[in-house]
């Protein structure tokens, strides 16, 4: 994860934060693990899993979404991705909200796996919310065959 200064090092410049909801705990923190080695040698990106229920069931917590948000928040906004309909409409209602999330948060409209990494390697540049969203968005066209 981060440090605690949400800078790169190197450049000195605020990295956006990225959050991955899932259903399942064990797959957003898996995503989230896979996102982050992928970076190589890139700035560390802070990163927060929000999977499954405050219980620790299947499911979505709007509290723990809130909070992973906060977590990774250091005033380059934060990219939200989902898994399934119901983490969107979750995210959505908290957008609504209006005070339940970081300014400049953005849910952002990606395959979870391939938009997860997609977006962290592009944080890990220093690019800007918008650059990470489309890198994220990009990762719908990437063909396997």
């Amino acid at each position: 994860m981060s440090d605690e200064t949400g800078l790169s090092g190197e450049k000195g410049e605020r990295l956006v934060g990225v959050v991955l909801v899932s259903h399942s705990a064990a797959v957003a923190a898996a995503v989230a693990d896979l996102a982050q080695g992928l970076v190589g040698c890139g700035a560390t990106v802070p990163v927060a899993a929000a999977g499954g229920t405050d219980s620790g069931g299947l499911g979505t917590s709007a509290e723990l979404i809130s909070a992973a948000a906060r977590s990774v928040d250091r005033g380059a906004g934060v990219a939200v991705l989902t898994d399934l309909g119901s983490a969107v409409l979750t995210v959505k209602a908290l957008l609504a909200e209006g005070d339940e999330l970081p300014d400049g948060t953005r849910l952002v409209d990606a395959p979870f796996v391939e938009g997860a990494v997609a977006a962290v390697v592009t944080a890990s540049t220093g690019a800007d919310l918008a650059a990470v969203e489309a890198a994220a968005a990009e990762a719908y066209t990437y063909r396997k065959v």
